[in-house]
C-alpha cells in the first residue's frame, strides 16, 4: 500500500470497500504524541484479545505484533510503513515498538470502534472459542 498517499490510495479504498471498514482513525505512538505514553505502551504489550478483528495499517515508523500460534508459542511479526495486518477476533496478541520508539498507524473497524481488550486468560468468550475451533479445523 502507498502509505505516503493513504488519503487517495485506490488500493486502500478498495480494501475498505471490500471489507466494509467504515470507520478509521490515526494514532501516533511516540512519547511526545500519545497522552499517557508509558501506561499505553504497557497496556499494548499485555497479552490480550478482542471480540472484533483488529486491523492496523502502518503509515510511518515500525513495530511488532506478537501473536500466539496453535501450539501457544509466540510468533513475532515485524510491521513497517506500508504494511497492513488483520488480527482475527479471539487471537491472543500484543504490540510493541522497535528501537525507533515510533509508529503512526491507521486503525480500521467494521462499524463503530470497540476498544475493549481482554487480558489473558479470556478463553470463555465466544470469539476465542470460534478462533480456537478455526485453528483445530486447519490442523
Amino acid at each position: 500500500l502507498d502509505a505516503d498517499n493513504y488519503e487517495t490510495d485506490p488500493c486502500l479504498k478498495e480494501i475498505r470497500r471490500a471489507e466494509n471498514y467504515s470507520w478509521m482513525d490515526i494514532v501516533t505512538i511516540h512519547k511526545d504524541k500519545l497522552p499517557n505514553y508509558e501506561e499505553k505502551i504497557k497496556t499494548f504489550y499485555e497479552e490480550h484479545l478482542h471480540l472484533d478483528d483488529e486491523i492496523r495499517y502502518i503509515l510511518d515508523g515500525s513495530g511488532y505484533f506478537d501473536v500466539r500460534d496453535k501450539d501457544d508459542k509466540w510468533i513475532r511479526i515485524s510491521m513497517e510503513k506500508g504494511d497492513m495486518i488483520t488480527l482475527p477476533a479471539g487471537i491472543y496478541h500484543r504490540f510493541t515498538l522497535d528501537e525507533n520508539n515510533y509508529v503512526k498507524a491507521m486503525r480500521l473497524f467494521v462499524g463503530e470502534p470497540v476498544w475493549t481488550a481482554y487480558n489473558r486468560p479470556a478463553d470463555d468468550f465466544p470469539a476465542r472459542k470460534q478462533y480456537v475451533k478455526f485453528l483445530d479445523e486447519q490442523a
